[in-house]
């Protein structure tokens, strides 16, 4: 048996039959080839992705390169265990080692003689070593390279989206040549436009060459200076510059692409020719204001002002071509994000407007990888169909091999039905083409949160701290784990230096939570009193949620008859949200703790209440986003009118296994 993950294709064969092909069943089966009767042989990308689970390492066996069809090479594991596979050595590995060693005898026999010839040999290839191809480090994929994010030389810095745009484009256009390995975007950017250390870079992200690049825009004129650089020891292969008009921008990048393709030997299918000499829009008014919002999805965080400023631009350029089937598929894609993640408010017409858009897009280009991928994001963030959202999702990976938001997105899907290890192999596989992306690691970590592996999520935490150092969200959930843990000393002292703004509010109700575990919340009053004196409009939902955390603060400081006016405007600021805005999921939860927080005088309610409560997806609740743990029953004070309660202390001894999925 030979086993292989990677792109598979439904198709139909010579006799009229539905079959499988792609590479995941070519190299499946060149690795089958190595073994004999009873042999599990899995490719090293296999291996790879089972060496994160401990149970499965023990029974991992490397057995080296192995020759197969064509004169290719795969490195081959052997995988048994007592009950399965075949421990021996395959014939054809065995028969290549007895040759090898047989040759190693010989060459003893023979090695002063050979001596004099090796010396003059020496001196010949370090004659030759000066002028051949740079190749790959060992370890490193050959044909691997990352765009480091393109220098600004125009005089007009607010060009600067335009110069991310092309960097982004560019990258876009290498990434979808499957011979190539590209990392993605959300993973360069956190680096300079033209660093020093390319050797450190090269070995952080595992590739072989790094392109760097400079723009210069002048009026209607455009200056692309690109290099690609041997990351091992900063050898320049390749430069170029470009002058154009900026009509015939597309050329530039589609040349760059081509020419970064040729240097690395990538070879192209006559559909990814096709790809990367695409032109997406013959109007240049609304590629400059696709190029706008782009620019805003590249931003780090994920806010609302980002979102809808990315909205704008995106509908602005489907206005003025409304054939641009790449800015629909974008745009679909930022609502349908908007729409999960609440940045955008979750309302029908955003929906429908999502699923629009996706149509739109797939009805002008049916083979866009980008169009695909949108559809799908619209079926797992939209409509929860998550079976048609994987099927739109693996269509993609044919048109998107290099994409990591397609495991990302096939993590998310796994992870909301319950498939933790499946969900976290997805994970695995989106960071090795993305291994800087803060927000799929944080995303990462807060899968182990669910899970209450607190020590893995807190290592996936130093690593985005390590990206980006004392940011303010990761700070605050790490001080979130210590309270889901019980030790509110270490969660305050991760929360003493952050001062977190209105629109911080995961940060703002973290802290809030910590002067409630603490019983001490008369200064997260004064500051919650001073948001709610002027509330901000474009916080929607958030405004009625602080209002719920006012009152739990309140109550809490012994002003019950003050929490329970904070709770009733809560609720009256929450409820005519909930009509507009039915799937809003945080606005479901924000009004199931209202009504539990008012009824705890009434123990029956209240106890159906949380068992409510603690049947929907964590990640959903007002309270920050951590699993209901004994720590926090025992801890959190709104729980006392129920602790004698003989349900209540069931609840608190009830498993960490228990959780909902998320």
């Amino acid at each position: 048996m030979g086993v292989h993950s990677g792109p598979v294709s439904g198709v139909i064969d010579a006799t009229g039959k539905a079959n499988v092909a792609g590479a995941g069943i070519n190299i499946a089966q060149r690795v089958m080839d190595c073994g004999d009767a009873g042999h599990i042989l899995l490719s090293k990308h296999v291996a790879e992705d089972l060496e994160q689970y401990p149970h499965w390492q023990p029974h991992l066996h490397e057995l080296g390169e192995c020759e197969v069809k064509h004169g290719v090479r795969v490195s081959v594991v052997n995988l048994y265990t007592a009950e399965l596979g075949n421990p021996a050595v395959p014939e054809k590995l065995r028969a290549v080692r007895v040759a090898a060693a047989a040759a190693r005898r010989k060459r003893a026999a023979f090695r002063w003689l050979l001596l004099g010839v090796l010396a003059l040999l020496a001196v010949i290839g370090f004659l030759l070593f000066r002028h051949r191809r740079p190749v790959a480090t060992v370890g490193v994929p050959e044909k691997s390279v990352a765009v480091l994010p393109f220098e600004n030389l125009s005089e007009d810095k607010a060009n600067a989206y335009f110069v991310e745009g092309i960097q982004d484009e560019i990258l876009t256009r290498l990434s979808k040549i499957a011979d190539l390995k590209v990392i993605s975007r959300t993973t360069t950017q956190h680096y300079k436009s033209a660093p020093e250390n390319l050797s450190e870079i090269g070995k952080q992200l595992r590739v072989a060459y790094i392109m760097e690049g400079r723009v210069q825009k002048s009026g209607d004129t455009v200056r692309v200076n690109v290099q690609l650089i041997k990351a091992a020891d900063d050898s320049h292969l390749w430069a170029d510059t470009f002058d154009r008009k900026l009509v015939d921008i597309f050329s530039v990048e589609s040349e760059v692409a081509k020419a970064i393709a040729d240097q690395l030997r990538a070879k192209l299918t006559g559909q990814e020719e096709q790809v990367i000499a695409a032109k997406p829009t013959d109007n240049i008014e609304a590629y400059d204001a696709y190029l706008r919002g782009l620019a805003y999805t590249l931003k780090t965080g994920n806010s609302p002002a980002n979102a809808l400023a990315a909205q704008k631009h995106l509908k602005e350029a489907v206005r003025l071509d409304p054939k641009f089937a790449l800015s629909w598929a974008l745009l679909s894609y930022v609502d349908a994000l908007g729409y999960l993640t609440l940045t955008l408010q979750p309302t029908v017409a955003l929906r429908e407007e999502t699923g629009q858009a996706a149509e739109t897009a797939l009805t002008l280009q049916p083979n866009l990888g980008e169009a695909i991928l949108a559809r799908g994001y619209y079926y797992y963030a939209c409509l929860k169909d998550y079976d048609a959202a994987v099927r739109y999702f693996e269509q993609a990976r044919q048109f998107l091999p290099n994409s990591s938001q397609i495991p990302e997105s096939l993590a998310y899907v796994a992870r909301r039905q319950g498939q933790w290890d499946r969900s976290e192999s997805y994970f695995n596989e989106a960071e090795r083409l993305d291994p800087r992306n803060v927000s799929l690691l944080t995303q990462h970590a807060q899968s182990y949160m669910i899970v209450r592996r607190f020590p893995e999520a807190l290592r996936k935490f130093d690593q985005v701290l390590d990206i980006i150092p004392d940011d303010l969200d990761t700070l605050a959930q790490k001080a979130g784990i210590a309270q889901a843990q019980g030790d509110l000393p270490r969660a305050a002292a991760l929360l003493a230096p952050l001062h977190p703004n209105a629109d911080d509010t995961g940060a703002l109700e973290i802290q809030v939570y910590q002067s409630i575990l603490e019983r001490r919340p008369a200064q997260m009053i004064s500051r919650l009193k001073e948001i709610l004196a002027t509330p901000d409009p474009a916080l929607g939902y958030n405004n009625g949620e602080l209002r719920f955390w006012l009152g739990w603060a309140q109550d809490v400081a012994g002003d019950h008859a003050a929490a329970q006016e904070s709770w009733r405007q809560s609720r009256a600021e929450l409820e005519p949200l909930l009509k507009e805005q039915p799937d809003n999921y945080a606005l479901i939860g924000d009004l199931a703790l209202v009504d539990m927080a008012a009824q705890m005088g009434e123990p029956d309610r209240a106890i159906v209440t949380l068992e409510k409560l603690l049947s929907i997806p964590y990640e959903d609740l007002i309270v920050p986003p951590l699993p209901l743990t004994p720590a926090l029953l025992r801890l959190d004070p709104m729980f006392d009118p129920l602790r004698n309660d003989p349900r209540f202390q069931k609840l608190v001894a009830s498993p960490a296994q228990s959780d909902a999925k998320q």
